[in-house]
């Protein structure tokens, strides 16, 4: 790292010149390099990645490419690292920087924004109106880990410290690195939603952010919390979250299951974990009349939807990206007050030269891996099952 005179830093943790760093090159193409650490400027920290997870994001980013964007562009061939739900120890801090310290843990966000525009003004950061405008003339100072800036399959990374949350040292971490998917669960429930206690949430599909879903839902007061899906050891896992009950679209039809689950009438809020093609349509069946419909998937092909449906019974339907307004504070709050066990969907955990089987693993849901994790130390160079 090429250290300022305004950077702090500590013989307790010292920092090297380089680091190993996965590059994506071509659609699908990792290699693993070596890169130049980074140094923090203004209002950023220099973070050691300790572990990083695998979201299903990545996994487009590195075959599709979309939604990262990298000066303006496709992210290939453009010497970027992607990753970006990571956990580690602050050990170097930008100039003015005294928000946090040098040692302390740390998990982060993903998304800075740009700090001016109206969304990011408004604490919707996520939705940033100057998205991937962080180069050249064009420079609005945005920054997304892993989408518009490298990511953290490396182990080192600058961040902005409004994209940090500190984490207690009980939490492990492996479970830290599960926050922002809670922090997704979270935004979309309370800061867009308005969940109060007591009303009545589906959750369809039983993925990572479905499964901490139901159990934010559940740490919240929603009752009942209904989990639909089609894997039988996901919809358990479920069950041991905070799922009063769980629905096999397989073996039952899942509307008419939902509102039989829930008296006869339809539920207050659903949450679409799945991308199914049809999921949509189902959701807005399964809502009451003002119902509420989270959208939290990436749909791989366009999805025909029965508008009539929606302005019929005044449904409202809403899109959430990633974890604004902060709500990764308040999962990780619900986290280290043990009001969930999110480790329960964490199931692999390779070491980072390892990260192309991590991959693997995770893409194919090989062993019926769910949350596949990445550690830059401690983890030999074969697969580590967790406990």
């Amino acid at each position: 790292m090429d250290i300022a005179a305004a950077v702090k830093t500590s013989p307790d943790f010292p920092v090297p010149e380089t680091m190993k760093a996965w590059v994506l090159g071509g659609a699908g193409e990792l290699a693993l390099t070596r890169k130049q650490v980074p140094a923090p400027k203004r209002a950023e920290v220099l973070v050691r990645i300790d572990a990083v997870a695998i979201c299903a994001t990545d996994l487009e980013i590195i075959d599709h490419g979309s939604p990262a964007l990298i000066q303006g562009g496709m992210p290939f061939n453009k010497n970027f690292t992607p990753g970006h739900e990571y956990m580690g120890t602050v050990v170097a801090l930008g100039p003015g920087v005294d928000e946090y310290r040098i040692g302390q843990r740390v998990t982060v966000e993903i998304h800075a924004g740009c700090g001016q525009c109206k969304r990011c003004r408004d604490g919707m950061y996520t939705a940033c109106l100057n998205y991937g405008l962080n180069y050249g003339e064009l420079d609005k100072g945005h920054r997304a880990n892993g989408f518009t800036t490298d990511g953290g399959f490396c182990e080192y990374q600058v961040n902005n410290i409004n994209t940090l949350i500190a984490i207690p040292d009980g939490m492990s971490d492996e479970e830290a690195t599960l926050v922002v998917t809670a922090g997704t669960a979270t935004y979309g429930l309370t800061e867009l939603g308005g969940l109060v206690a007591g009303e009545s949430v589906v959750v369809t599909g039983p993925g990572p952010i479905g499964l901490l879903g139901v159990a934010v839902a559940k740490a919240l007061g929603a009752s009942p919390v209904i989990l639909t899906g089609t894997r039988d050891n996901r919809l358990r896992i479920g069950r041991e979250l905070g799922a009063d009950h769980v629905v096999n679209v397989h073996s039952e039809e899942a509307v008419e299951a939902v509102r039989r689950l829930n008296g006869g009438k339809g539920v207050d809020y659903v949450i679409e974990c799945s991308g199914a093609p049809n999921a949509v349509n189902d959701a807005i069946r399964m809502v009451s009349r003002g119902g509420k419909v989270c959208l939290a998937a990436f749909p791989h092909q366009e999805t025909p939807v029965d508008v009539a449906q929606i302005v019929r019974n005044n449904i409202y339907l809403y899109g959430i990206r990633g974890e604004g307004r902060s709500a990764t504070h308040r999962a990780e709050a619900l986290m280290s007050q043990k009001r969930f066990d999110a480790t329960k969907i964490h199931t692999h955990t390779f070491a980072l030269d390892d990260l192309p089987t991590a991959i693997r693993y995770a893409k194919d849901r090989v062993d019926d891996a769910i949350k596949v994790v990445v550690k830059a130390k401690g983890v030999a160079a074969h697969r580590v099952a967790a406990e």
